[in-house]
């Protein structure tokens, strides 16, 4: 079996005027104190679009796709479309040649709506309805993802055996990967998937192989998010192959998908480590063909899901000031139109994000303050101790990168507050995405009093 080893060209330098760290590549300082992002003023943009507003780089976002299917030619790239999702993003990652994974009958209907091919779907979710299986085998999805025992039996007897569903059954390797216990999806313990220890990976495996209507793809396994160490998806790797060591042995079958998920970190702070692909890619694949030849296996093709490392860096939300309040105790706590409700992150997590004034020149020195959002909570806090100008005031414009994933997918209408606007900016110029949510929004919703 010949061993896999991927070469890569040198990445061009950055302009030296770029921000780096944890903004947009485009990000670089533009006139009058503004702060470009796709050759479009942050400020700019805001004033035409109202705040807060989401600004999506579309080049950002096709920059980092291409960078995936370039690192892992032999693989098959899935966007995690949990991590936003709108119908332009479906577009551009269809365009650039990925697939996508999806977790929901919304997130499904979306894509296929806006045109993005069914066949090139796979439908995630622990608790999948069984109008949700129905819908995925209308339309047809490419493959569905087995995360329980009740979903073999529902699944299977929507399906002729004639015209059977590929599916891949989620295991759980005993990996604990990522910063934080909410989010390790790969040990015990909590609700995906089938512990490979104890067998229930091995009773899921049989009971889908004894169904005709359904044919077992590969195996699948979610470590967690944000992990940017690179060891626990090669003890992944490890752990899979003896799955699929033990699957042939027993069952007489070889198993042709590997899918690894994703789960790969960003940098929220210009200092934080980050993910690193080609690493990844040569490591990764490497250990795939080398366990695989040990075990006189046939190498499976590699499936991955990166949602946050291409959607993440692409995005920067802008607040505006509301009020700057100094407390007798020394603190100073800066509100702004947002808050929890577009990005609950701070709230749910303690995660930390930076904060950039734009718009405005400012001579004043340097202070700590929390930037906080406008909802009656008090762990309402975007940003704990940032580093701003000491004459920041109401109206000025905030800026917080790292911004384009889990945050307006999980945004809600805590007080009634609408979900922010999103605005995309490409080549020097920006358009609205989505529009901003309003209080007839709201309203509409009521059928009857």
């Amino acid at each position: 079996m010949t061993q896999l080893t991927v070469r890569y060209a040198p990445a061009a330098p950055a302009p030296a005027d770029a921000l780096g760290g944890p903004w947009p590549a485009s990000a670089r300082p533009g006139p009058g104190a503004d702060l470009l992002v796709g050759g479009v003023g942050l400020a700019e943009t805001a004033e035409r679009f109202g705040t807060p507003l989401y600004v999506l780089d579309e080049g950002e976002v096709r920059s980092r796709a291409r960078a995936y299917r370039r690192a892992l030619p032999h693989a098959e790239v899935l966007y995690a479309a949990k991590a936003f999702l709108c119908s332009a993003m479906a577009d551009w990652v269809a365009e650039e040649g990925l697939g996508l994974d999806v977790c929901s009958s919304g997130e499904l209907w979306l894509a296929v709506s806006a045109g993005f091919p069914a066949q090139r779907i796979l439908l995630h979710g622990n608790a999948k309805s069984p109008e949700e299986l129905r819908l995925a085998r209308r339309l047809r999805v490419g493959r569905i993802v087995i995360d329980g025992q009740a979903e073999i039996a529902r699944l299977a007897a929507l399906v002729a055996a004639d015209t059977p569903q590929k599916v891949l059954v989620r295991v759980v390797p005993g990996i604990a990967a990522g910063h934080h216990a909410a989010v390790r999806t790969g040990v015990g313990g909590q609700k995906f998937g089938f512990p490979i220890e104890g067998g229930d990976a091995a009773d899921a495996i049989a009971r889908v192989l004894d169904q005709p209507g359904l044919e077992l793809a590969g195996l699948h396994c979610h470590l967690g998010s944000q992990i940017t160490e690179l060891e626990p998806f090669l003890q992944a790797v490890d752990a899979l192959v003896r799955l699929l060591v033990d699957v042939r042995d027993r069952h007489g079958v070889e198993l042709p998908e590997l899918d690894l998920g994703g789960g790969h970190g960003i940098k929220y702070l210009p200092g934080d480590a980050e993910f690193d692909l080609p690493e990844f890619a040569v490591r990764v694949t490497d250990r795939l063909a080398v366990r695989c030849a040990e075990a006189d296996l046939d190498v499976p093709r590699l499936i991955v899901e990166p949602g946050r490392a291409i959607a993440g860096p692409a995005g920067v939300a802008v607040y505006r000031v509301l009020s700057v309040k100094h407390s007798a105790d020394g603190r100073t706590f800066v509100a702004v139109d947002g808050g929890m409700s577009d990005n609950p992150r701070p709230a749910l997590y303690g995660s930390p994000y930076s904060v950039r004034l734009v718009g405005r020149k400012s001579d004043a020195g340097a202070a700590r303050v929390d930037v906080v959002g406008r909802h009656c909570e008090a762990g309402d806090v975007l940003v704990r101790d940032a580093v701003l100008p000491a004459d920041l005031r109401p109206g000025d414009l905030l800026a917080v990168p790292a911004a384009g994933a889990y945050q307006l997918s999980m945004a809600s209408g805590y007080n009634l507050v609408g979900r922010p606007a999103v605005a995309a900016v490409k080549d020097g110029r920006a358009r609205l995405l989505i529009r901003r949510e309003t209080v007839e929004d709201f309203r509409l919703r009521e059928v009857g009093r």
